[in-house]
């Protein structure tokens, strides 16, 4: 059994990978589709026809009432999505983003410094991914026109966002999977990862810093015309479901509720909103349609394809073994570099479902280094290549479309000066709140 199991998963994530590498997406029409999860999707079926699992137990493990459940977790993503493509769509961060640049007075460090900090803001109270996909595009127009290199810009913009989603479980899906999975709240997962994260955040602005300085010692001349926003209602309504949101989430340990269910019912209510007001003020509801569209719902066969090789994994103690491999010392610098290596072989997201069934075979006394540090791993890991997380696809993708020589050798060259100390400070701030 243990051999027909490796023989379906691992020829599976090595076409994943190859279609990351060189053909994520295809163009049907005007639309473009990601294919990269077809991949895993075809080895679970494999699986289930070779009856390695009913699908009633599959279902069984997808919906139970334990903390792992992808479909929760999936529902707050989803939701949490929207609220941010909403603000999008809006034109929010494209207005934050050329307030930024006109508030740098034509200095390129100003314009790095607003921007560091701009992002990592947004990104604390969105989602990387949505930051990344907003703001890159921003940056190679504004870098274009400003006619000086958007390199530094964009790796600062990148890294940025893969640093600060660390601090809130909403920041990026593996947070959300491995925390709920050992039953973290929104305040515990906080106070334990504000040092490391602070801890990450500085040393990535100061290597940043140091990479850069030539560069942002440039002087520019050109400005960008600042963006406005057409309907400030609009923009109130997202805003305040957003921010409303994250309140109830703080507060959901202690009224009952759980995050998906908050995240769902903020972005039900959202589109109810907008709809109403559009219909009383005869709108069409382009916003809430493009939204929707918008959202990366590839993640669903994606995200329950890799969770059914993982329970094909577990079936035969593969997981397991691999717990008692990495054995009960030095859990947060193990399971912190490991990680982030294996991220960057399989994509943060599949990493983090066999690490979530990694760590759910742990002693219990280690089991919060293990979870935190593996967090950890999974967004710094994003910025050593290209394959560490489906952001870092979709950005090189945009900056080909924009016509930006950056290759895969390039992304590696930063991300390795980046990424060694970022994630080793980091861990160091988890052991000084954990040891």
């Amino acid at each position: 059994m243990t051999g027909l199991i490796l023989e379906i998963i691992v020829p599976s994530i090595l076409v994943m990978i190859v279609l990351i590498l060189f053909k994520p997406s295809i163009l049907l029409g005007k639309v473009n589709i990601s294919i990269y999860w077809i991949a895993p999707l075809i080895g679970a079926i494999i699986l289930l026809c070779a009856k390695v699992f009913s699908l009633e137990g599959i279902w069984l493990a997808l919906s139970n009432h334990g903390a792992i459940n992808p479909i929760k977790i999936l529902i707050l993503f989803f939701s949490m999505s929207m609220l941010s493509i909403y603000l999008d769509e809006i034109g929010f961060f494209k207005y934050l983003a050329s307030c930024v640049v006109n508030k740098s007075n034509s200095s390129q460090l100003k314009i790095f410094v607003f921007l560091y900090l701009a992002i990592s803001l947004l990104t604390i109270f969105t989602s990387n991914d949505i930051i990344i996909l907003t703001f890159t595009p921003f940056i190679c127009y504004f870098c274009k026109n400003a006619k000086i290199n958007p390199v530094p810009f964009l790796i600062t913009e990148f890294i940025a966002a893969n640093t600060w989603s660390i601090l809130l479980i909403i920041g990026n899906p593996t947070n959300i999977y491995l925390s709920t999975m050992i039953g973290l709240d929104f305040i515990e997962y906080t106070r334990i990862m504000i040092l490391p994260t602070f801890f990450a955040g500085l040393t990535s602005f100061i290597v940043l810093l140091l990479v850069f300085k030539k560069e942002f010692a440039k002087p520019i001349v050109a400005k960008v015309d600042l963006v406005f926003i057409k309907n400030k209602t609009l923009l109130f309504i997202g805003i305040v479901h957003l921010f409303g949101c994250l309140l109830f989430l703080i507060i959901s340990n202690y009224i009952g509720l759980e995050m998906w269910t908050i995240s769902l019912l903020f972005s039900i209510s959202l589109v109810i909103f907008v709809t109403i007001y559009k219909i009383f003020n005869k709108g069409d509801t382009n916003e809430i349609i493009t939204t929707i569209k918008r959202v990366p719902w590839e993640l669903i066969p994606f995200v329950i394809s890799m969770f059914i090789f993982v329970l094909a994994l577990d079936k035969v103690d593969i997981t397991k073994n691999i717990a008692i491999l990495l054995g009960n010392t030095d859990p947060i610098l193990k399971y912190g570099i490991t990680s982030t290596f294996l991220a960057n072989i399989v994509n943060n997201i599949p990493m983090s479902v066999m690490f979530g069934s990694i760590i759910s075979n742990l002693d219990k006394s280690i089991l919060a280094q293990a979870t935190y540090s593996t967090i950890i791993g999974s967004n710094i890991g994003a910025y050593l290549t290209p394959i560490g997380a489906l952001a870092g696809i979709m950005w090189m993708q945009t900056l080909a479309k924009h016509n930006i020589k950056f290759n895969f050798l390039d992304f590696i060259k930063y991300g390795i000066v980046v990424s060694i100390p970022t994630l080793l400070m980091a861990l160091l701030g988890l052991s000084l709140i954990l040891n």
